[in-house]
């Protein structure tokens, strides 16, 4: 098969998507097909011997930290350049509109997938009213794919109450050699606390956005003295943060790649999840595969992935006292081995090979539909 992915982030960009996808094409090429990438163009040519073709990128006022590309005409030119079996459209919204239009208007298979909430970020941005016009704008642009795919069976339900149509949960993943405890490090837990080690580490992995809830957690720094939290990552938000979490044991990082991110994620003693808006959190697997449990707000996703006192501890979202409560569980030493050997154990059942495998069938099973 030849497929092209017309993706509204890939490269030099890292978030879950990405993540996704990389593991996605590797595998898909392991297997004989190609594959050819329509992104942003952000100075990446090639991703494992897959062509990027790229789409001029522009800063958009809402989000100014992030490059997106608008809808562009050049995709079609690109869609018959490359003639490809099937068309995969991630995360319809800009440029990947284009990808919609003209793969329906050229005739080609077309499986769209869903994986970010925007209609619930908008609470975060004050646009709540316009949460309708946004929910009809993302069922237009599904109802031209053949097969729709999301990432949790919690967004399932919400997309099928919103009558968006061939649904399909594209299963979860992690890399399981990647991430490890055995990644520990006795340095970066030093620069990670800031020099106090002796403290219990939290970790906070993800984009500096509204919709993360990072704010939740000062609360917490407050009250326990003794515990410090990392801030691993970037985002529009970042100063603010700085700026907030000010004379709390909290360093930010900025983003780490390689084996400084496996050594982060895995010198600290349990990951901390605040937010309720995301469509899976690949970053709770990750942390799992790397030994650490999972502190997190209690949602649909979350409580897909994290059991509740075996692989990490839920707490109820926007109450305080429920987080609080919830670390200091933490402080039984018994519990916190039987939560990091779960969490481990746990994460090896969701290597990336299955869901690889998976979308590609996915892509078989479109083409068949679309004949």
């Amino acid at each position: 098969m030849k497929i092209v992915i017309v993706t509204e982030t890939f490269l030099p960009s890292t978030d879950g998507v990405v993540t996704r996808l990389k593991e996605a094409i590797t595998y898909i090429h392991k297997k004989g097909h190609e594959v050819v990438i329509i992104a942003p163009d952000l100075g990446v040519k090639e991703f494992d011997g897959a062509i990027v073709e790229g789409i001029k990128p522009a800063k958009l006022p809402v989000y100014s930290s992030k490059y997106f590309s608008l809808p562009s005409r050049k995709v079609k030119g690109l869609l018959e350049k490359h003639n490809p079996d099937v068309v995969h459209v991630v995360n319809p919204a800009l440029v990947g509109v284009s990808g919609v239009y003209y793969a329906n208007k050229l005739g080609f298979p077309l499986v769209a997938s869903y994986h970010t909430h925007v209609p619930k970020y908008l609470d975060y941005y004050n646009l709540y009213p316009f949460k309708p016009i946004f929910w009809a704008y993302f069922k237009k642009l599904h109802s031209y794919a053949h097969t729709n795919v999301c990432t949790s069976q919690t967004i399932l339900k919400e997309l099928q109450q919103k009558r968006i149509h061939n649904l399909e949960v594209w299963k979860r993943g992690v890399a399981i050699d990647h991430f490890h405890p055995k990644h520990e490090s006795t340095s970066m837990r030093e620069r990670l606390s800031n020099g106090n080690p002796g403290d219990k580490l939290l970790v906070f992995v993800g984009r500096l956005a509204p919709e993360k809830e990072i704010h939740k957690i000062k609360p917490l720094l407050e009250k326990r003295k003794d515990v410090s939290l990392a801030i691993i990552g970037d985002g529009p938000i970042r100063q603010q943060l700085e700026k907030e979490f000010e004379g709390t044991k909290t360093v930010f990082t900025g983003n780490l790649h390689g084996e400084e991110f496996r050594e982060a994620f895995a010198s600290g003693d349990a990951m901390i999840f605040p937010s309720v808006t995301e469509t899976l959190g690949l970053v709770i697997l990750e942390a799992m595969a790397s030994g650490l449990p999972v502190i997190a707000a209690e949602s649909g996703p979350t409580k897909e992935q994290v059991v509740d006192g075996e692989t990490g501890i839920l707490f109820e979202n926007e109450n305080t006292q429920s987080m609080i409560d919830a670390v200091e569980q933490l402080e039984d030493p018994e519990l916190l081995e039987h939560l990091s050997e779960n969490a481990r154990k746990e994460a090896e059942n969701f290597s990336w090979e299955k869901p690889s495998e998976q979308i590609l069938e996915i892509y078989k099973k479109t083409i068949a539909i679309a004949k």
